[in-house]
């Protein structure tokens, strides 16, 4: 039986009170489905209908408010079946074969911490992304450039050596000069531009 036939159920018979009463209990807990809630404790549904029509909680639990508690339970049954969990992939089944309760919750705990560890990782490193590991003895910092050193570079790679000597960067990275001799090999101010991205 859904929530509006309850409602009409329970309004049979109701005194007049009561049905505004139960139209105003009945608001309520829609909003609170409404809004993905699953909170329908009757001190929740009283603070949230203060002012509406909503009685206090103390009276939803007397025995004069059995109709009120029925269609809060009717709702809360309804929130409860859109909450559950959902059915487990079958890459984690197995989970499901541990006999012991304890061991498949911790498990199945993990499992899920597992699997936002992977999410998070994929929206970190897309797929495709090439990570790469220097693992050369001694640490980043003795092979990192000093300013000076970088600055030397970017300077050897940069339009202003160029002009100031009168030479002409190549198709192929190579430096030569104004009669045609080449200076730098090619792929030369290439390798530069990779070593001051990478070092």
């Amino acid at each position: 039986m859904n929530p509006q036939e309850l409602l009409n159920r329970l309004k049979v018979g109701a005194s007049a009170k009561q049905s505004k009463t139960l139209d105003a209990i009945f608001l309520v807990c829609q909003e609170q489905i409404d809004r993905g809630a699953s909170d329908f404790a009757y001190a929740t549904i009283s603070r949230i209908g203060a002012g509406r029509g909503v009685p206090k909680a103390q009276s939803i639990r007397n025995r004069s408010g059995e109709a009120y508690q029925a269609l809060i339970k009717g709702f809360a049954e309804i929130s409860e079946l859109s909450h559950k969990p959902r059915k487990r992939k079958s890459e984690d089944a197995w989970i499901d074969e541990i006999t012991d309760p304890k061991t498949r919750l911790l498990v199945s705990k993990q499992q899920a911490e597992l699997n936002e560890a992977k999410r998070l990782v994929r929206e970190i490193v897309p797929p495709g992304t090439t990570i790469v590991v220097d693992d050369r003895r001694g640490g980043l910092s003795r092979h990192r450039l000093s300013d000076v050193e970088r600055r030397a570079l970017e300077f050897l790679a940069s339009d202003e050596f160029l002009k100031e000597w009168g030479y002409v960067a190549g198709d192929r990275g190579e430096v030569v000069d104004n009669q045609g001799n080449r200076l730098f090999k090619p792929g030369t101010i290439d390798a530069i531009k990779k070593a001051l991205e990478y070092l």
